[in-house]
């Protein structure tokens, strides 16, 4: 089953909250989308992730539950210490199997799901970062036809994560503070 909307999957490490918060205001319900963020985080952190975001977009803010439905205008939060999975059927698996890249959620996990289940409905979007998690699962997007942007290594805090990326693929592209229009365009795409 294929979405009527857009998928877009967001993964990133330390520095990376920063960002988000920034693209936030600008995920308005003009947009056709669902969001995804895979940020690596500690199961013990006791946060306010939720009400920061929410405080921040017009979307409905969410931590995954298993089995939950994806649906357009909504931004989903992998919760800590799960992989996190995208189903055919729109719905979410949320795996307790190894870390990958020393993380879970692992972004790759996430993105490769993601490409597999929604090929080119899928946006990926890496951030900030001290690994190298998200590279090989936004390679994969790029396999099944969605596209991929990476945040420019040099306005990150964390450059590792982005330059990865940047040094082994071909980029849709790079996220600048400037260009926040064309990272929309390219997710609202028909």
């Amino acid at each position: 089953m294929r979405p009527d909307f857009n998928i877009v999957v967001i993964g990133g490490s330390a520095g990376s909250l920063s960002r988000v918060l920034r693209l936030l205001p600008h995920l308005t319900k003009k947009l056709n989308i669902s969001v995804i963020l895979i940020f690596h985080r500690r199961e013990d952190e006791d946060s306010v992730l939720h009400d920061v975001l929410a405080y921040k977009s017009e979307f409905i803010v969410k931590e995954v539950e298993d089995k939950d439905s994806i649906m357009r205008h909504h931004i989903y939060i992998a919760p800590a210490d799960y992989h996190l999975l995208l189903e055919k059927n729109l719905t979410f698996s949320l795996d307790i199997s190894e870390k990958v890249n020393f993380s879970r959620p692992s972004i790759d996990v996430t993105f490769e799901s993601a490409a597999d289940a929604f090929g080119e409905s899928v946006t990926g979007l890496l951030l900030s970062g001290a690994n190298a998690d998200g590279v090989v699962g936004l390679e994969a997007i790029r396999k099944h036809g969605g596209k991929i942007a990476v945040q420019d290594p040099r306005s990150a805090e964390v450059s590792y994560m982005p330059q990865q990326a940047v040094d082994r693929l071909a980029i849709d592209l790079l996220l600048t503070e400037f260009n926040i229009e064309d990272f929309l365009n390219l997710v609202n795409r028909k």
